[in-house]
């Protein structure tokens, strides 16, 4: 496991749930409740669906790294980090 990537999709989820509305998309999107998000919320695989539901929207990214004093590219590499997050190759 790669603490520092949980630790920034720790951060990440933590940013979500400062805004109800941001945290109202996240948890529409995962279906779940906010109980089920707490007992999930150290589980590397969902950690990363947490960074891939932030990734959805540049300003979501742009917002939390400069929120939290990350380079966007720190949450990108983070989600490569996590499980699931190893990027396709198409050739």
């Amino acid at each position: 496991m790669n603490s520092d990537a949980e630790t920034i999709a720790l951060r990440a989820l933590a940013f979500l749930a400062s805004d109800d509305e941001a945290m109202g998309g996240f948890l529409g999107r995962c279906g779940a409740d906010i109980e089920t998000v707490r007992a999930r919320a150290q589980d590397p695989e969902f950690l990363g669906f947490v960074l891939d539901h932030l990734m959805t929207e540049d300003e979501a990214v742009l917002a939390f790294a400069g929120a939290e004093g990350l380079d966007p590219m720190d949450v990108v590499r983070a989600r490569a980090a996590l499980p699931g997050g190893d990027t396709p190759n198409w050739t």
